[in-house]
């Protein structure tokens, strides 16, 4: 055991939510920031839900007329590209500003993102849009988990329950995006849904502000391990040298739409090893810290094969739902995006009772590995309930097929997501407090962005094969992962 006194957790009376309760038990900056994310997943889950048809449906219907395998590759880039840019939301939180300022500036990109999509016409306001919307919110989704798990001790019972409850919110955000910009896109067209998505973006800018200082006090209002001025000159140069360099690929016409999630799984693959080795290699840490982040290898690579599966809603799914679902209810023939909002309607259903679930087990509850488990082996399992409807013919898949399946992805999703946020929190070492975050976020970034490469194999004639490779493939996973659960817990030295 280390006898290092500077990377010491404070002690529970430096949290804010040791003495606040007035949010069903938790302190008013859970409501705050649930909030404010809840309004970004209007925006994102709004947006995204039109994304694949707009870039795929042809000029004349208000689409873009690139193929399928273009709209899914981009999907899956874009998916990734949210949450690789965790990385640099957590760095700059860690290094720059804090996590909270560093929220604040995210939130704003968000919204400019949106009003790109809304506003400029063809590819350039897609890429520009896009882009925006992947750095912003993605920042966003680290910075508001970090300034979350502040407000709590790592000994507190309650983190897992406050990340479900935020959770919630989050998917009262992603439920109520869809509807809301379906409708929009079929009565005004593509870009007016954009523009909804960039009001739900400000609406959530304006609550959080006037909240801010009345909520979160001085959580996440620092950063970790600041740069001194020679660092912050010599990664401004890089970051010049970077962007340079990309402006130039661009420019040659090298990165194909077709290709585009492939490179962003390269890229999110080097950027999550070069992570794990400057974490564990720094001498910020101590013994007792650099053990945890080891423990979390398994979980980041579960967590990977999960998001590989489930961040198909918006490649696959979307097809399937579009051509191969039969969307008549009650006489009337939805949009298939409205497939999007069935996830968000079981989270809310269901966040609450796992939330009181997780706080009524206590110390007794399943180990993170064991959920872990349990989530990936219910994902694949998801995938096996689309077998025996692949005879169907296109069109004539009973609605309350998908209705059934998303509910196992959201009972999957509700085991590992949340309690994925949470344990990044309280495995991260003192001094890498944000980038430990982003590190969770980056197998969101590699699992989506596998999304939209593993798509190429989809297709009507092996729909047997890509839906049983995939389901059988992520249960193995599970089952490894649970067989490891006691190395695994020996390995967080503590954390629960």
């Amino acid at each position: 055991m280390s006898s290092s006194t500077s990377t010491t957790p404070p002690a529970d009376s430096d949290y804010i939510a040791s003495t606040q309760r007035g949010f069903f038990g938790h302190p008013w900056g859970l409501a705050n920031l649930a909030g404010v994310e809840m309004w970004e997943r209007f925006s994102f889950y709004g947006m995204q839900s039109l994304l694949a048809f707009y870039i795929y449906y042809s000029v004349s219907s208000g689409g873009l007329g690139l193929s399928e395998a273009a709209a899914t590759s981009i999907v899956g880039a874009y998916g990734g590209l949210v949450y690789l840019s965790s990385v640099f939301g957590g760095w700059v939180a860690d290094r720059l500003f804090g996590s909270e300022k560093t929220l604040l500036g995210s939130a704003i990109l968000v919204m400019v993102g949106h009003l790109a999509l809304a506003f400029l016409p063809g590819v350039t306001g897609l890429a520009i849009g896009l882009v925006c919307v992947a750095l912003g919110a993605g920042s966003l989704k680290t910075t508001t988990s970090t300034t979350l798990g502040d407000l709590y001790s790592p000994s507190d019972n309650r983190r897992d329950a406050a990340f479900s409850i935020y959770y919630m919110g989050v998917n009262i955000g992603g439920l109520i995006g869809p509807l809301a910009t379906s409708a929009l896109w079929g009565w005004r067209g593509f870009h007016w849904g954009f523009g909804l998505a960039a009001v739900g973006m400000a609406a959530g800018l304006i609550q959080y502000i006037a909240m801010r200082h009345r909520t979160l006090d001085t959580a996440g209002s620092k950063p970790t391990n600041p740069l001194n001025k020679t660092q912050r000159r010599n990664w401004a140069i890089g970051l010049a040298v970077t962007l340079i360099a990309l402006a130039v690929i661009i420019a040659s016409g090298v990165l194909k739409a077709e290709r585009l999630s492939t490179i962003v799984v390269a890229l999110t693959s080097i950027a999550a090893l070069a992570l794990f080795v400057i974490i564990l290699s720094s001498k910020s840490i101590d013994s007792d810290e650099r053990s945890r982040v080891v423990s979390f290898i398994p979980m980041f690579i579960a967590s990977s094969v999960f998001w590989s599966l489930f961040q198909q809603q918006f490649t696959v799914m979307a097809i399937y739902s579009d051509q191969r679902l039969n969307r008549h209810v009650f006489g009337i023939e939805l949009p298939p995006s409205i497939v999007q909002s069935i996830n968000p309607i079981f989270i809310i259903i269901f966040a609450g009772v796992f939330a009181a679930m997780w706080t009524a087990l206590g110390d007794h509850q399943p180990s993170t590995p064991s959920k872990f488990a349990l989530g990936t082996s219910l994902m694949g399992l998801a995938f096996l309930l689309f077998i025996p409807f692949t005879g169907a013919a296109d069109g004539t898949v009973p609605f309350w097929a998908i209705v059934v399946i998303l509910l196992f992805f959201t009972l999957a999703e509700l085991c590992l997501s949340p309690v994925g946020q949470s344990l990044s929190t309280k495995l991260a070492p003192k001094a890498f407090h944000s980038q430990m975050v982003a590190l969770y976020f980056l197998s969101v970034s590699l699992g989506s962005a596998m999304a939209g490469t593993l798509s190429r194999y989809y297709s009507t004639s092996n729909e047997v094969p890509y839906f049983l490779g995939i389901g059988l493939g992520s249960i193995v996973v599970g089952a490894i992962l649970f067989f490891a659960r006691g190395p695994i817990n020996k390995a967080m030295r503590g954390v629960k």
